[in-house]
């Protein structure tokens, strides 16, 4: 029996995406449980979402779908919010985190492959099942694993690796927005860690301040004007990237763009009002991330699973342990063992299972309740834009020719 596809419009999409999110936001604040291991509030909303669209398909056939446009634009927000709020100083700084993490991330995509490989090998399937749900649909996310499938399902031994490789980066994506805040926790209170409450969050307003200062239409139109003028630019410079035969995101433009203009225009021009580090970005920069990753999980289409569980959660399982160790023993170690150590490896978790959206919302839902982490929230993105897709394209390949 064909089920009965019903398609939702952007306007449809943002506004239950709203719903979700408010929706996790009233759970976790009735849910001790759920702040104490900081689970971001549009996860919790996100998951109880798509498990309401499975019910939907299993009882009555009915296959959701919602268009996500609107859902890309808020992730360029958001990264251009992120840039606004870059000190030069945190950069600088950041030299030698940022080569660490680097290191630590080329040497995680090799791990992550290794232990696909493995796994499935003992599950007597193909050695190229294991990097698919390895670093190219973990690491490597939703795009990675449907640029590699046509290779993997034609040369490989995987025919049905399309929906292998969606179906992995979909539960990815779901085990990376649960383990990040809990693997903080662990952390903090094994090593007795905390952050500075008094210092301006990178992301998002402490839960302990929100709704005590004024934010008028007049700063928050400031600040999307900002914005916007930063997205223009950043447009017009990721063109002049995609010139010279390099292809990145516009989210990395927009945020190299920001980070430049907030590190320039206020010494520049002193009595201009500029945004960075003010309640009404804070603001603008929760809403756009808070909704993408409710909008990015209300939209899992989980029914699309079922067929392949068995051996795909044996893979998965395993390689979410995997995570855990790494991150527990050598990732949150070469970081430095301090609390940015512990706000960094709840990002990892996100960045290593899912995705950079899902990390920064891992390390904001930790820093909003336990004090800021400006660096993190510099570092890990730069990581994710610029290196790792090159860099696992390599190693895919390598143990794809193994």
């Amino acid at each position: 029996m064909n089920s009965s596809p019903v398609i939702l419009d952007n306007f449809t999409t943002f506004t239950i995406g709203i719903l979700v999110y408010f929706t996790g936001t009233l759970l976790n604040r009735r849910v001790a449980l759920l702040r104490e291991f900081n689970i971001p509030e549009p996860v919790t909303g996100g998951i109880i979402a798509s498990l309401v669209a499975l019910a939907f398909f299993s009882i009555a056939n009915i296959e959701i779908t919602y268009t996500l446009e609107i859902r890309d634009v808020l992730l360029i927000y958001f990264f251009t919010a992120v840039g606004l709020n870059a000190r030069l100083s945190d950069l600088i700084s950041g030299g030698k985190p940022l080569i660490i993490l680097l290191c630590v991330t080329l040497l995680y995509i090799v791990f992550q492959d290794v232990v696909g490989v493995v796994t499935a090998h003992f599950l007597g399937l193909p050695k190229a099942m294991g990097v698919l749900t390895g670093s190219a649909s973990l690491i490597g996310g939703h795009g990675t694993a449907i640029a590699w499938a046509p290779e993997i399902a034609q040369n490989h031994g995987v025919p049905n690796a399309l929906e292998v490789g969606v179906a992995a980066a979909t539960l990815g994506l779901v085990m990376a927005s649960l383990l990040g805040g809990p693997i903080a926790k662990h952390l903090m209170s094994r090593y007795k860690l905390s952050g500075q409450q008094d210092e301006d969050l990178s992301v998002g307003t402490a839960y302990a301040q929100e709704g005590d200062a004024t934010i008028t239409h007049v700063n928050l139109m400031g600040v999307l004007l900002v914005m916007h003028l930063c997205i223009i630019l950043g447009f017009i410079l990721n063109l002049g990237f995609a010139g010279v035969g390099l292809k990145l995101p516009l989210f990395v433009a927009c945020l190299l763009v920001a980070i430049l203009l907030s590190n320039t225009v206020p010494s520049l021009l002193p009595k201009l009002a500029w945004p960075s580090h003010t309640r009404a970005l804070s603001v603008v920069s929760d809403f756009s991330l808070g909704l993408f990753i409710a909008m990015s999980l209300m939209s899992m289409q989980l029914w699309s699973i079922a067929d392949l569980a068995g051996p795909l959660m044996v893979l998965l399982g395993l390689q979410a342990i995997a995570a855990v160790v790494f991150i527990l023993f050598v990732f949150f170690k070469l970081m430095g063992g301090n609390y940015q150590a512990a706000v960094l490896s709840a990002g990892f978790a996100g960045f290593s299972l899912g995705a950079t959206p899902t990390a920064i919302a891992n390390m904001t839902a930790v820093t909003k309740s336990h004090g800021a982490a400006p660096l993190a929230f510099i570092i890990l993105p730069l990581v994710g834009a610029f290196f790792v897709d090159i860099s696992n394209a390599f190693i895919i390949q390598f143990f794809l020719n193994l």
